[in-house]
């Protein structure tokens, strides 16, 4: 048995990664269905990543926090397109749909052999200190520690990320919100770090962002707003999809920045709008957590 296959409980390193990459696909599909949406799973990973490192977790603890922030929605999946994609505010009803999330994520993890390491990041991440999350209700001393990380992260993206009905916030007002509901919504020790990394300028970089180096793009025949997720393999003369308006656009620049410019070629057909997984950008994410656990086990 392998020393990381000592971490999963299972036979051999390869296995674990072959493993782990299943069920980082599988999130990635479930956000595909929302084309607003583009990077969160990233983003989250990554901030949850900055903060557990910055509190002086162990490696094993931050990639395993990491790896809960990218899975954390996976029961969407079983939410409808009409409330996921929803332009605009839930009524009760459409509200209490997307409460089913968390369980019906862990429900999908049951029996697989990774599950113990993100139960408590998909199962807990809507509750709040406070007892008014959700499914459970859990106080504060019963959320899992992975569960509070990824609360705030999670909050965050949301706030700062641009939607079709609103602009994202600047980040220094999404952390006064952060920090008028410490307490009440999130872990107030978690939710202090987190404001001081991000007024240090730690999550510059991930904000508006879906891979390192590659900030969101503007689709330019949408409402304002950045949708549009480039992958790292792609360059100029490629056509790039938006599965917002069903527009196919040939990226005609890309800077040094990361900042593409995209001229409109015609609508696309289905195999263009077909979601894709960024492999490249799991298979590094996956070196990423074997190279943690590893260590921590060597």
């Amino acid at each position: 048995m392998s020393r990381w296959g000592r971490w999963f409980g299972l036979g051999s390193r390869n296995s674990d990664e072959e493993l782990l990459r299943s069920l980082l696909v599988m999130a990635w599909m479930v956000e595909a269905r929302d084309p607003y949406t583009g990077g969160h799973l990233w983003r989250v990973a990554q901030m949850v990543r900055v903060l557990a490192a910055d509190a002086g977790l162990s490696q094993a603890e931050v990639a395993r926090a990491s790896i809960s922030g990218f899975l954390h929605d996976l029961g969407k999946v079983a939410v409808s397109d009409a409330v996921l994609r929803k332009p605009g505010p839930l009524d009760d009803t459409e509200y209490a749909e997307i409460k089913t999330h968390p369980d019906a994520g862990w429900r999908m993890l049951v029996g697989h052999p990774l599950a113990h390491l993100v139960e408590s990041g998909v199962r807990c991440h809507h509750e709040r200190p406070d007892g008014r999350g959700y499914p459970r209700g859990l106080t504060h001393d019963e959320i899992p520690r992975d569960a509070l990380l990824i609360s705030i992260a999670d909050a965050f993206d949301a706030m700062t990320s641009t939607r079709p009905y609103r602009a994202g916030m600047p980040i220094a007002d999404a952390l006064d919100v952060i920090g008028e509901n410490l307490g009440t919504q999130f872990d107030e020790e978690w939710g202090r770090r987190f404001m001081a990394l991000g007024r240090a300028g730690a999550f510059d970089h991930i904000v508006g962002h879906s891979d390192d180096g590659l900030p969101l793009q503007e689709c330019p025949a949408c409402p304002p707003g950045p949708i549009l997720a480039i992958q790292r393999d792609q360059k100029v003369g490629d056509s790039i999809y938006c599965r917002a308006c069903g527009g196919q656009f040939r990226m005609t620049a890309l800077s040094a920045d990361g900042e593409a410019k995209l001229e409109f070629e015609r609508m696309a057909d289905p195999d263009g709008l077909a979601p894709t997984v960024d492999t490249g950008l799991i298979e590094r994410f996956v070196g990423d957590a074997a190279r943690a656990l590893h260590h921590h086990l060597r």
